[in-house]
């Protein structure tokens, strides 16, 4: 099946990536989602909304400083690695993601669309202003902090730049996204249950109009039944292999 894969991404003349969790599980990354998921008794997808950023904002940024830490710590994998190799191979057009924590940047991809944005950067809640903490270099700092994040233009409080649940895409993002999908005719479709709309429907796209799916997972998911390959096998241990496989192909 890898060969086949490679096969498939050799021949491709636009091929894009959909990524999800599950190619950043190797990297140590937690998920909201399953065994370990509470914290400080607190269901994640309790705090991750408008409605408990409005009732207890210090509560909120505890748990984003929180996690943000357990990120900060975290390296691309052999999966995040592959990607970015591919389109330096000038065969991956684009990373779709609906991971937060900025490891296919870390990796040294170019062209990543952010669907849920980024645990890395804040954005006032009143006014347009936006910043990638990273970028200023001010990641330590704002860990170490305890009050809450106030915007430097007006005054009003910052919140994480991430799409919490309840509210819409990014339209740009979203837009950008459905845009690639228009013109791919691969699909790598990597980590991902597939069934949160309208994301999910990225790859529907690409299939609808021609293109192949190629799925990693080490579980079947919603897109399973339309892929072309099926790799049951964690991320980083598939996109190593088929990288490698494709290096061969296209010399």
């Amino acid at each position: 099946m890898i060969d086949e894969a490679a096969r498939l991404l050799a021949r491709s003349r636009f091929a894009i990536a959909f990524t999800g969790a599950g190619i950043s599980a190797g990297s140590g990354v937690p998920t909201f989602r399953g065994p370990g998921g509470l914290w400080k008794s607190h269901r994640p997808e309790e705090l991750a909304t408008p409605e408990a950023f409005r009732k207890d904002p210090h509560l909120v940024w505890s748990f984003y400083r929180w996690r943000m830490n357990l990120i900060l710590r975290a390296r691309p994998n052999a999966a995040h690695r592959a990607l970015a190799e591919l389109e330096r191979m000038g065969l991956l057009k684009a990373v779709i993601t609906q991971n937060v924590d900025d490891l296919h940047r870390e990796a040294g991809s170019g062209n990543v669309v952010e669907l849920h944005g980024n645990i890395f950067r804040v954005r006032c809640t009143s006014c347009a202003y936006v910043e990638d903490l990273k970028a200023s270099g001010r990641v330590e700092e704002f860990l170490k902090e305890k009050a809450l994040p106030r915007c430097p233009k007006c005054g009003s409080l910052l919140r994480p730049d991430v799409v919490w649940f309840g509210e819409p895409l990014p339209k740009k993002a979203l837009e950008k996204a459905f845009s690639l999908a228009e013109r791919a005719d691969l699909i790598l479709v990597i980590g991902t249950s597939g069934v949160v709309y309208p994301a999910a429907y990225i790859p529907v796209m690409v299939k609808e109009t021609g293109g192949k799916v190629i799925e990693v997972n080490v579980r079947e998911s919603g897109i399973t039944p339309i892929a072309d390959v099926f790799l049951r096998c964690p991320a980083e241990e598939a996109m190593k292999k088929l990288v490698e496989r494709v290096r061969r192909m296209v010399g």
